[in-house]
């Protein structure tokens, strides 16, 4: 029996239980915590993940881990099917307290859709209990990959981060960002790569990847999401995409690769 409501398997016994999600287009989780670490998997659409600290976007191959107790809200960018687990315990305590997106690989792909059909109370030393602590180790070596928007903790600059995100201006300088803030550039670079562990630049581009994505999903040119974005040709934007996200922009388009779109159509609803 497939379970879907985190509520209800968070306190079992056991240091990682699975749930299976299906979502329409556009539909968004309200701000919510969970008891337990969570690591969330869009194997069909885009989920973007956003605390009080920034946000982070999963396309397929890619998986959000969010802390215990961290407030997020979760966006569905076109129709999305989920892979999630919540853990606790070494694994847990390895990924550490703050959020952060990991690689996908195929086996831990396959790992997280079968711990959806894995029922909470497992045997600890039957096949399931196998199954779910090889998907803890590959989930423990699984690469950190750069899809997060993190936000400075000085609030005028997570401020000014967050309107670049509701309504991009990328042809606004370093300079002009950092006179708006009535900071000098050195001050302004050298506080925002502490507090977010970017430089503005590579920020920016990140930035860029979560604002194109539900554009793509949307249907846009990838021309035209170049060029609104600063991007003096498609062919650069695409170059800055693939290089960050591991495959072309044209994929997250409606009619692209049938390889970001695998069937998981056994996964049930879950609703908060």
């Amino acid at each position: 029996m497939p379970w879907n409501d985190p509520a209800s398997v968070e306190h079992i016994d056991r240091p990682v239980v699975g749930i299976g999600n299906e979502y329409p287009p556009a539909f968004e989780l309200d701000w919510h915590t969970h008891r337990r670490g969570q690591l969330l998997y869009a194997a069909r659409g885009v989920v973007v993940v956003s605390t009080p600290y920034g946000a982070w976007v999963a396309p397929p191959e890619r998986a959000v881990w969010t802390p215990r107790g961290c407030p997020h809200a979760v966006r569905m960018v076109g129709a999305v099917s989920t892979r999630s687990v919540l853990i606790e315990g070494d694994t847990e305590a390895a990924l550490g307290d703050r959020n952060k997106v990991i690689q996908v690989s195929s086996l831990l792909r396959s790992l997280l859709e079968a711990a959806c059909d894995i029922p909470p109370e497992y045997d600890r030393d039957g096949r399931d209990g196998k199954v779910m602590a090889l998907l803890l180790a590959e989930v423990s070596a699984a690469p950190t990959v750069p899809l997060s928007v993190p936000f400075p903790q000085t609030a005028a600059i997570a401020a000014r981060c967050q309107a670049f995100l509701e309504r991009p201006t990328p042809h606004v300088s370093i300079d002009q960002w950092s006179a708006e803030l009535g900071m000098g550039r050195r001050a302004f670079t050298r506080a925002f790569r502490r507090q977010t562990g970017l430089s503005f630049g590579a920020w920016r581009q990140q930035a860029c990847i979560l604002i194109a994505l539900p554009r793509l999903a949307a249907g846009e040119s990838v021309t035209t999401i170049a060029f609104d974005l600063g991007y003096d040709s498609a062919a650069s934007f695409t170059t800055m995409f693939k290089r960050l996200v591991g495959v072309s922009p044209s994929r997250y388009r409606p009619g692209g690769s049938s390889a970001a779109n695998p069937d998981i159509s056994k996964c049930p609803v879950l609703r908060y």
